[in-house]
């Protein structure tokens, strides 16, 4: 693919692994926007481009202008945005490809499912990227920037992003903090987090041969009501994870 001089409004953990990962394959990061000066001056300077604070300050000839921006202040930055004539996109999960549809001509939504941090690098070959455009046209553009980056190309209605990113929050962020719950309760008991590796790499791994609920163990999927009562008495002082433990539980074995 030629070529391409994208600009991105934000500069957060999405922001800077996409304009890393489109740097890496050549491609021009043209500009930075962000309303935190420190976030955006350091992403520009990684990406050797300028950077403003100025929403109208965005140049009008970029071809892409990817918009990874928090959803709550998502339809204000498209609002404020000057009309350009390059392709439009949001990276958000729950929010509609219409946002656009009254301040744009050319737009679609451009969501890679996975957890990002600005430190962490991502490798985007097998990382699933959902597309959605306005047009057909829009639609082919979006799919062969896209696969710039990605083998994993998918088209995706915003109706299905919204079950996808609801997916997300369960499989990743509410998994991850079961981490941090776990976490805790082994510091109280002064052993190293780190010896829970081996349990949380296995019960990941199985689901690349078993379906989520054969994989499943533990003392809810048995019905050990004797080993759940101990657990549930020794979160006596942390009732918000008892309650936690409970009805998770419980959800266990309504699915089985």
């Amino acid at each position: 693919m030629k070529k391409i001089k994208i600009t991105f409004i934000g500069a957060g953990n999405v922001a800077t692994q996409l304009a890393l990962a489109f740097k890496k394959k050549g491609h021009q990061i043209q500009q930075i926007y962000s309303r935190s000066t420190l976030s955006s001056e350091i992403l520009a300077k990684r990406c050797n481009t300028i950077y403003t604070t100025n929403i109208t300050e965005i140049q009008n000839d970029a071809d892409v202008y990817i918009y990874a921006v928090k959803d709550s202040v998502l339809q204000d930055l498209i609002q404020a945005m000057p009309i350009c004539n390059g392709l439009h996109v949001h990276t958000a999960g729950s929010m509609p490809i219409n946002l656009f549809e009254n301040s744009q001509t050319n737009y679609g939504v451009f969501y890679p499912f996975q957890t990002f941090s600005k430190n962490r690098d991502i490798n985007f070959e097998k990382l699933p990227l959902f597309i959605e455009a306005n047009t057909e046209k829009n639609s082919t553009y979006l799919c062969k920037i896209a696969k710039n980056i990605s083998e994993e190309v998918i088209f995706c209605s915003s109706e299905q992003r919204k079950a996808l990113h609801l997916s997300g929050v369960f499989a990743c962020n509410f998994t991850n903090h079961m981490y941090a719950i776990a976490e805790e309760l082994l510091t109280q008991a002064n052993i190293p987090f780190r010896l829970v590796y081996p349990l949380i790499a296995e019960t990941s791994s199985k689901i690349n041969d078993l379906q989520p609920k054969e994989a499943q163990t533990g003392p809810a999927v048995r019905y050990d009501r004797e080993t759940i009562d101990k657990h549930l008495k020794a979160l006596n002082n942390l009732p918000l994870e008892k309650e936690i433990y409970r009805l998770i539980s419980k959800n266990i074995q309504r699915y089985g």
